[in-house]
């Protein structure tokens, strides 16, 4: 979503990182540019004009441009007015009233009010343990009573039972009494929207307040809509009343401006995103890691929480005794890559690790894409179970055999094979150290070593640990990742695994060790 505001923030940011010295026309300039970047990011003009001007107040201070780095200063001033613009702490969905709780769901036709619904219960369900009960209210879209039904089914959550002639405010009054009487925890009014708006729709909604009472009312938006977001929030806000937002569609191309201009011109909290179309794609927002990663710092505590929800415990439990014995084939190669896709395939993970944006373009360019995920995992499918056990196994005949059932080529079983004998001697290496991590580790370093880049990946491509390095050390290794493009402008931020403290970053350790591959828990 942020993609292309943090190329052009980056660019402008590092241009002033550069610099020894900084005068006042030098940072004017930068936020010129700033603004300009703002505003193409589809960014409210007040919202932008208010940043820059809290920006160039701080900025242009003695204490600013007589810092020993003051392009990092401005930096920092930028990065703390992004959190400000998206709201200081990230705020959860209010549970805190009697049962059943009832959150209404507003918004446009086609905004992803009824899957948000249902992502939003299974999140509830599952997560916090709660009983809750959904309605659809939406008695004008065809079928949009028996789609919430579907959800339901599919997420295990109930759904009130569709009474053909009722209107949506009758059947508000039905939910809660149904919540109420079911000993439901929550009650989720999926209501109806229109392509505009209009008003019959805020005269219906105004009657279904009224009539349920919603301890919440979260505003669906499309954070693809740029200036008709802010409009609309602005609308819904006036006339019903929303406690929050949430914003869909943030895994798209879109340029963003919506997460930025929203909270700041409502005032109200952005509580979830919507990252895509299954169920579980759906994340609390963050402001302060959202601005780390349009700013290029990454996004290292995500990237453990997504770990820890997609990585099952056992599973890495076993894998992990069984590398502490060097022992690695190719059945342990496909959880990997399988692994690695749930967390977002390399782009995904890149995407979240400080100074490693910058890395997509030649990831792609390497051909590492997550295609080439599906296709090596595609052809370890192909093959039997003696054969994934010893590769070995593997010659002329059986290759062609496992190419066409794979729909791919000998050369692309060998470059599969040819990995997969560099990850186990790294694996057989590190299991002789006595060392139980490092499986990702070594699946990233070993990709990174491909495109030349090993001794630039700091923890990647059998680095040391960064907290066992003296300041001297350390220094020169940032050195070494600046002269390669990583890093710059984070304030000694070094993208990297391997149980490290991450500089930059406040003090956050390395990523849990009972993850097979990610390091040692400090």
């Amino acid at each position: 979503m942020f993609e292309n505001l943090q190329e052009r923030l980056g660019s402008i940011l590092n241009g002033l990182t550069g610099r020894g010295a900084l005068s006042e026309a030098d940072v004017s300039a930068a936020l010129r540019e700033v603004r300009r970047a703002l505003l193409e990011a589809d960014v409210a003009l007040d919202v932008v004009r208010s940043f820059t001007d809290r920006v160039r107040a701080k900025a242009v201070g003695a204490e600013v441009l007589k810092s020993i780095k003051p392009g990092q200063m401005v930096v920092k001033i930028v990065h703390d007015e992004l959190v400000e613009t998206l709201g200081s702490d990230g705020v959860a969905i209010d549970l805190n009233a009697p049962a059943p709780v009832v959150l209404m769901m507003v918004g446009l036709q086609g905004s992803g009010k009824t899957t948000t619904s249902a992502k939003i219960a299974r999140r509830l369900t599952d997560r916090q343990n709660r009983k809750v009960l959904m309605a659809s209210l939406d008695t004008r879209r065809p079928a949009a009573q028996e789609q919430l039904r579907q959800l339901g089914e599919q997420t295990g959550v109930a759904t009130l039972p569709v009474i053909a002639g009722q209107s949506p405010v009758d059947i508000a009054k039905r939910a809660v009494q149904a919540g109420r009487l079911g000993g439901h925890d929550i009650v989720i009014l999926d209501t109806a929207g229109r392509t505009h708006i209009d008003e019959p729709l805020m005269l219906e909604m105004a009657d279904i307040k009224s009539a349920s009472n919603p301890h919440e009312i979260l505003l669906v938006a499309d954070s693809l809509t740029g200036q008709d977001a802010v409009n609309l929030a602005r609308n819904f806000d006036e006339r019903v009343g929303i406690t929050g937002l949430v914003l869909t569609r943030m895994d798209g191309d879109g340029r963003g401006g919506a997460a930025l201009s929203m909270r700041a011109v409502t005032g109200k909290p952005i509580k979830l995103i919507g990252t895509g179309e299954k169920m579980d794609a759906l994340e609390e927002f963050h402001p302060k890691r959202i601005a780390d990663r349009i700013l290029g710092m990454g996004d290292i505590v995500s990237l453990v929480e997504k770990a820890a929800e997609t990585i099952d415990a056992e599973k890495a439990r076993a894998m992990a005794e069984k590398m502490a014995k060097g022992k690695f084939d190719l059945n342990d190669l496909a959880g990997q890559l399988e692994q690695m896709s749930k967390l977002g395939g390399m782009g995904g993970i890149m995407s979240m690790m400080p100074g490693m944006g910058k890395m997509k373009d030649q990831l792609a360019a390497a051909g590492l894409d997550d295609r080439m995920f599906k296709r090596q995992i595609a052809i370890i499918s192909s093959m039997t179970k003696a054969e994934r056990a010893n590769p070995d196994l593997l010659k002329h005949s059986r290759k062609k055999r496992i190419a066409s059932g794979s729909g791919t080529d000998a050369s692309e079983i060998n470059k599969l094979l040819k990995m997969h004998r560099q990850m186990a001697d790294m694996m057989k290496a590190m299991g002789g150290k006595g060392k139980g991590g490092g499986m990702m580790r070594g699946m990233m370093g070993g990709l990174a070593n491909k495109m030349g880049l090993g001794g630039m990946m700091p923890g990647m491509g059998g680095m040391p640990d960064l907290s066992k390095m003296d300041p001297k050390q350390l220094e020169a290794l940032q050195k070494q990742a600046e002269a390669a493009g990583l890093g710059k402008g984070m304030g000694g931020g070094l993208p990297g695994l391997g149980g490290m403290k991450l500089p930059g970053l406040g003090g956050q350790g390395g990523l849990p060790g009972n993850f097979p591959g990610m390091g040692k828990k400090k």
